[in-house]
C-alpha cells in the first residue's frame, strides 16, 4: 500500500495513550520527522481524515487539510501552497475514495492555503462564506465564529462527529502570527470556539496530535496570544519603542515555540496599533 495511506488511528491510540510522549512543537526536525515522512493521513472518525503536508514556503512547518469522505462525494477544507502540492493531495484523496471532490471550503485566503487551488477539479464549488452542507447524509457547518489570523476566517464544525476544523485559527505550537489580526477579537474567537460542543479542534499548521493533546494546544494557543497581548500592553504603557519591544518582550513558556523569531515583532506591532486605536 502506498506509504502515504498509512493511517493514523488517533481516535484508538488516543485512549490508550493518554497524551502521548511526544515533543509539543511545530517544526518537523524537533519532532524528529524528515520531509519524507509527508505528506501523511490521519482519521479522526469513520470517514473524517486530516492531511499533513510540508509547507513549501517554510520548509519546517506542516499545512493541514481535513478530508470528510461521503456517499456522495467529497469536501476538503482549505487547499495547499503550490499547485504541486494540491495535485498530491487530491491524488492522495483518489486513493481514499473513488468519490470525487465537490467542495472546497474557504477557511483561510492565504496564498499558502489558496496558492494551489488551480489544481483542484475544475467541477468543485469553492465555498467562501458561511453556510449548511449536507451531502451523503453527512453535515458539516461552515460558520464564520470570529475574525483571527487572516481577518476573513471560516471553520467547519461536524455536529455528528463534533470535529471543528478551525483553518488558521488554531495553528499548533507555532508562535502566533497576528500581522493580520486584532489581538483581542482572535482571542474572542477561540474562546467562542472553546464554548462549541467539540471533541476535536484540527489546525492549519502544525502536527496532527491525538485529540487529547489538540485539545490542550488549542487551549495553548489562546494563551500565547494572551501572552503576547500582556507582554505588549506592559512594554507599551512604558512607553517602549516598538522597535525595542521584541527584545524586552518576556514569553515565558511561548518563547520557544516555532517561529517566534519571524512571528514576534509584527505581533506585537499589531498589540500596539490596537492599543493605539489604529485598528
Amino acid at each position: 500500500m502506498h506509504r502515504v495511506l498509512t493511517v493514523l488511528l488517533l481516535v484508538a491510540a488516543a485512549a490508550s495513550a493518554g497524551a502521548q510522549d511526544v515533543v509539543r512543537t511545530g517544526d518537523i526536525g524537533k519532532r524528529g520527522l524528515t520531509n519524507a515522512d509527508f505528506p501523511r493521513i490521519t482519521k479522526l472518525a469513520p470517514n473524517v481524515y486530516a492531511y499533513e503536508q510540508v509547507d513549501p514556503t517554510k520548509r519546517i512547518v506542516t499545512v493541514n487539510n481535513l478530508i470528510v469522505v461521503t456517499s456522495d462525494g467529497v469536501v476538503v477544507c482549505d487547499g495547499q501552497g503550490t499547485i504541486d502540492n494540491t495535485k498530491r493531495l487530491v491524488a492522495d484523496i483518489s486513493k481514499i475514495t473513488p468519490q470525487p471532490i465537490k467542495y472546497v471550503v474557504i477557511g483561510s485566503e492565504h496564498g499558502d492555503h489558496r496558492g494551489g487551488d488551480g489544481a483542484f477539479p475544475a467541477s468543485v464549488t469553492f465555498v467562501n462564506k458561511p453556510r449548511s452542507i449536507t451531502l451523503g447524509g453527512e453535515e458539516l457547518q461552515v460558520l464564520d465564529i470570529g475574525r483571527a489570523h487572516t481577518g476573513h476566517d471560516l471553520v467547519t464544525y461536524l455536529p455528528r462527529e463534533k470535529i471543528l476544523w478551525m483553518s488558521e485559527v488554531f495553528i499548533n505550537r507555532i508562535f502566533p502570527s497576528m500581522a493580520n489580526s486584532v489581538p483581542s477579537v482572535w482571542v474572542a474567537t477561540l474562546k467562542r470556539a472553546e464554548a462549541m460542543d467539540v471533541s476535536i479542534y484540527v489546525p492549519a499548521h502544525g502536527f496532527i496530535d491525538s485529540p487529547q493533546i489538540l485539545n490542550e494546544e488549542e487551549r495553548n494557543y489562546r494563551l500565547a496570544i494572551e501572552r503576547v497581548i500582556a507582554e505588549g500592553k506592559r512594554l507599551h504603557d512604558a512607553g517602549v519603542p516598538i522597535a525595542e519591544a521584541p527584545k524586552l518582550a518576556d514569553f515565558g513558556p511561548y518563547a520557544d515555540w516555532t517561529r517566534r523569531a519571524e512571528n514576534a515583532a509584527p505581533a506585537l506591532q499589531r498589540v500596539y496599533d490596537e492599543l493605539d486605536g489604529k485598528l
